[in-house]
């Protein structure tokens, strides 16, 4: 009988441990993803990164906006919950990331140098982060002026989770569909290039709700250049890089959120953690 206690015993501490949030790390050929048991959909895969752009990028073609780069792993912790990537810009900006896992958070510290001795015209890059298996939607539908998984999205509008579709809905642009939100301080041609809101984020947090409505999935940069809802069933928080001097150097922050779905919780912990 004390055998059956002690087993049983053994058993349930097993299942309440593979219930707690406990994420790690795996980044390959520019997909990071963001693995956890607890976790709707599965992993999180995020395009990091998709793109380093100049400005002047809101009406012209994507491909002259691009900076090209090459990516690299630099290390990797044997328990998936660091990750160190390089990325090299063909104008010779060199960009660290230090990407790390906790319990229910990702912390990514970006440090951009420009080693030249010529000033660098990097304003922004593109983290382009999967959702369709977290808000259960299907991919083929996202091609659609409101495409269904937005209805699972939010921005901060007015210092408050604001859902999507917002109102008033941009529809012009180069390339359609999407919608971009971009930062007070941002040159509003030097966003994406598709369809850009009058409405101004009142800060870079933004995310979406799994499909149960029971967990949220968030992300914020500081500083950020925009919230764009993309057209592969994505969302963007596109952080800000401003462009580099000879020889300057800008250290860039971001967290992404795993958390159940407590909206004041989460606001709060993220003005605590970007005052």
């Amino acid at each position: 009988m004390r055998f059956l206690f002690s087993l049983l015993w053994v058993l349930l501490a097993s299942i309440t441990l593979a219930a707690e949030p406990n994420l790690t790390l795996k980044w390959e050929n520019r997909f990071l993803e963001v693995i956890g048991a607890h976790i709707p959909g599965g992993p999180i895969r995020t395009h990091y990164l998709e793109a380093y752009c100049r400005p002047g990028s809101t009406d012209r073609d994507w491909r002259e906006t691009v900076i090209p780069h090459q990516s690299k792993l630099v290390s990797a912790s044997s328990d998936g919950k660091r990750v160190e990537i390089e990325d090299r810009l063909e104008d010779g900006v060199v960009v660290r990331h230090v990407i790390e896992a906790g319990k229910d958070e990702v912390v990514f510290i970006v440090k951009a140098s420009n080693p030249t001795d010529r000033e660098s015209l990097v304003h922004w890059a593109q983290p382009c982060m999967r959702v369709d298996g977290f808000v259960g939607a299907d991919p083929k539908d996202a091609r659609e002026v409101y495409p269904p998984y937005i209805r699972h999205c939010f921005l901060m509008l007015d210092g408050k989770l604001t859902r999507l579709p917002t109102t008033p809905w941009a529809l012009k642009a180069r390339y359609v569909p999407g919608q971009v939100y971009a930062a007070a301080s941002v040159d509003r041609s030097d966003v994406n290039p598709r369809p850009l809101s009058k409405l101004v984020p009142s800060s870079g947090l933004t995310g979406c709700y799994s499909a149960d409505e029971k967990m949220i999935l968030a992300v914020a940069w500081e500083p950020y250049q925009e919230v764009f809802q993309g057209v592969i069933t994505c969302i963007h928080n596109d952080f800000r890089i401003g462009g580099l001097k000879p020889g300057e150097t800008k250290v860039i922050r971001g967290k992404m959120y795993l958390v159940p779905a407590d909206e004041k919780s989460l606001l709060s912990r993220f003005r605590k953690d970007f005052p």
